[in-house]
């Protein structure tokens, strides 16, 4: 929607600006409830409009959401965009954290698939009858479920931090 001079900016209704950015309607009203994003301005009959900027952002707030990014982290995140280039060491700080987040759980994914390879190939041993695959793939099955719990340990520590 680029505009000549003098011209209006085009506000958007909600419907519209949550099919603009990719986000439900319930999802923008939460993020505005959560101080994530700013309060969208109202019109006189008190429905929430967003402009051309308010769904740039709200595209790029989706994308730290599709990452996993934890709401009060998203909320800093925002909050230091609009503090400009000064902001940009804890901007940076805030992406390496999540980075290290999603390395955690791509461990616990790691660990979970190698969990049910090991149970798939307990069960061929058995249905083959195989008495020494079974006893070495139950004792290496019950060692990668304990780190396992040992990691999500961790990461639901260190998600509560």
């Amino acid at each position: 929607d680029c505009m000549s001079a003098g011209q209006k900016e085009r506000n958007y209704k909600i419907r519209e600006a949550a099919a603009f950015s990719g986000l439900p309607a319930s999802t923008l009203r939460f993020y505005e409830a959560s101080r994530v994003i700013p309060a969208a301005r109202r019109t006189d009959s008190g429905y929430r409009t967003y402009t051309h900027a308010d769904i740039e952002m709200l595209t790029w707030v989706g994308g730290l959401a599709a990452t996993g990014m934890p709401v009060a982290r998203m909320r800093e995140y925002v909050n230091n965009g609009t503090i400009g280039p000064v902001s940009a060491a804890e901007q940076r700080r805030l992406l390496v954290q999540q980075d290290e987040r999603l390395a955690r759980e791509q461990r616990v994914l790691e660990l979970r698939r190698r969990y049910v390879q090991l149970k798939i190939e307990y069960w061929q041993a058995v249905e083959r009858d195989r008495k020494d695959d079974v006893e070495r793939l139950a004792v290496e099955a019950a060692e990668v479920g304990e780190s396992l719990k040992d990691l999500e340990s961790e990461n639901h520590a260190e998600d509560t931090r």
